[in-house]
C-alpha cells in the first residue's frame, strides 16, 4: 500500500491521540461553554464532509441513472443510518454528562461506557475515510488524492477537540492522566482499524461505491443529530455551537473544494 495513503489512513487518528494529550496539559476541567464550541465544530466538519465528500460523489459517479441517479444515494444513506440505530443499541454506552448509560443493561464501569460512547461515534469517521480512499484506489468514484486528504485531514481537526473531550472528563471521573490520554487514544483506535479493512476490501467493493460512499454519510449524520447537536445545545443558552458549527462546516468545506 502506497505510503501517502497509509499516512492518509493515520491523520485521524493521530488527530484523536493529540488531543488526548491534552489532559497533561490542561489543569481543570473543560468548561462547559468550551465543550459546548468544540462538539459544535465537530458537528460542522462531519455534516460537511458527509456532503462534499461522500454524498456529491456518490450521486456524481450514479449520474448513468439519469433521474434515479438519487436512488443509491438515498438507499446507502438510509441503511447507514438504521447500522448506527443498531450499534447504539446494542453497545451499552454513556454519553458525556449523561447519567444514564444507553444500550443493553452492562455491569460495565462508567469510564469504560463512556470510552464506547466515543468509540461508537468514531466508526462512522473511520468508515468515511476508509470507503473515500477506496475510491481513490480503484478510480469508480471520481475521488482525488487531494479529495480524500481533505477528508482525513478535517476528520483529524473535529477529532482534536473531541480527544480533550474524553480524556479530560475521565481524569476528572478520578482516572490517572496516563489511563486517560490512554483510553482517549484507544477511542480513536476504532477509526484506522475500519478505515484499512474497508481498503482491503476495495476491489470487491467497487460495484457498490455510491452505496458505501452514502453509507457513511448516513452513519455520520446519526451521530450528528443523535449525539453532537443536543451536546452542544444542554445547559445555559448559547449561540457559541451553532457559530462553531458554522465555522467547521466551512471549513471542511473549504478544505474539500481546495484540496480536491
Amino acid at each position: 500500500m502506497d505510503n501517502s495513503i497509509i499516512a492518509g489512513l493515520l491523520i485521524p487518528f493521530i488527530g484523536t491521540t493529540a488531543g488526548s494529550a491534552c489532559v497533561f496539559l490542561m489543569k481543570r476541567e473543560i468548561r462547559p461553554s468550551v465543550q459546548r464550541a468544540l462538539t459544535g465544530f465537530a458537528a460542522g466538519v462531519m455534516v460537511a464532509a458527509s456532503v462534499w465528500s461522500l454524498i456529491i460523489p456518490a450521486m456524481e459517479q450514479s449520474e448513468h441513472m439519469g433521474k434515479f441517479s438519487f436512488a443509491p444515494a438515498v438507499t446507502g444513506f438510509w441503511l447507514g443510518i438504521l447500522f448506527l440505530l443498531l450499534l447504539d443499541n446494542i453497545i451499552p454506552h454513556l454519553h458525556q454528562n449523561a447519567e444514564k448509560a444507553e444500550g443493553p443493561k452492562s455491569e460495565l464501569q462508567r469510564t469504560t461506557m463512556m470510552v464506547l460512547a466515543v468509540a461508537l461515534h468514531n466508526i462512522p469517521e473511520g468508515m468515511a475515510v476508509g470507503v473515500v480512499y477506496a475510491g481513490f484506489i480503484t478510480g469508480s468514484a471520481n475521488i482525488t488524492a487531494g479529495g480524500a486528504l481533505a477528508l482525513a485531514v478535517g476528520i483529524a481537526i473535529q477529532n482534536f477537540p473531541e480527544g480533550a473531550i474524553i480524556s479530560m472528563p475521565l481524569h476528572s471521573e478520578g482516572l490517572g492522566k496516563g489511563r486517560s490520554f490512554l483510553y482517549g487514544t484507544l477511542s480513536g483506535a476504532v477509526e484506522p482499524l475500519g478505515a484499512l479493512l474497508t481498503i482491503f476490501a476495495a476491489g470487491f467493493v467497487t460495484p457498490v461505491m455510491p452505496y458505501l460512499l452514502c453509507f457513511a454519510a448516513g452513519a455520520m449524520i446519526y451521530v450528528v443529530v443523535e449525539e453532537l447537536i443536543p451536546e452542544m445545545a444542554e445547559g445555559e443558552h448559547s449561540n457559541v455551537g451553532v457559530l462553531m458549527f458554522s465555522l467547521g462546516f466551512t471549513l471542511m468545506m473549504a478544505l474539500d473544494v481546495a484540496l480536491g
